[in-house]
């Protein structure tokens, strides 16, 4: 294995994109509302367990996200933790540019008004902690107040390498 020393530009972004890519992630779709109630969403795989006590996690969402704009409007956001077979679910969410479709994506409204997605794994429903710069992307910091279990039978969704992949054996 040999190391390639990064120089700024657009080179470089391919090489971290592809070494970060050997770590596997689970797949979530973050989620909060606008003003006027629309619910909005993005996939994110950048989630991570920040502290127990208090119980924060924090998720990194690109500067331009309309769904980070709505989380720091409204200062509320739900991390859905998407099951295996929901792929669906992701794509639609990793619209670069436009807005995701809630046309056939079933939810409901949790503790704090955000939408929960129905057939996730978990929801992690959380007040808006703090923003903090992350270069292209902002690290939102999240105080959980409400979480949700889905069905323990199914197996998480999971991306490395740019794919999909399973727990179970194939």
């Amino acid at each position: 294995m040999g190391a390639t020393l990064l120089r700024s530009g657009a080179g470089s972004r391919g090489l971290v994109r592809r070494a970060l890519g050997q770590f596997a992630t689970g797949v979530t779709v973050v989620t909060s509302s606008t003003e006027d109630g629309t619910p909005v969403g993005t996939t994110a795989s950048a989630v991570s367990s920040l502290s127990l006590e208090p119980p924060l996690l924090l998720v990194c969402l690109e500067r331009s996200s309309r769904t980070l704009a709505s989380i720091r409007e409204h200062e509320v956001l739900a991390v859905n933790v998407l099951a295996e077979g929901q792929e669906w679910l992701s794509a639609n969410f990793a619209r670069r540019g436009e807005a995701a479709s809630w046309e056939d994506v079933s939810y409901r409204l949790g503790e704090t008004g955000n939408p929960h997605l129905d057939g996730a794994l978990a929801v992690l429903d959380c007040l808006l902690e703090r923003c903090l710069a992350g270069g292209d992307h902002e690290i939102v910091v999240g105080r959980l107040v409400a979480v949700e279990h889905g069905d323990e039978d199914l197996g998480p969704l999971l991306h490395h390498r740019g794919s999909y992949v399973s727990l179970r054996a194939r």
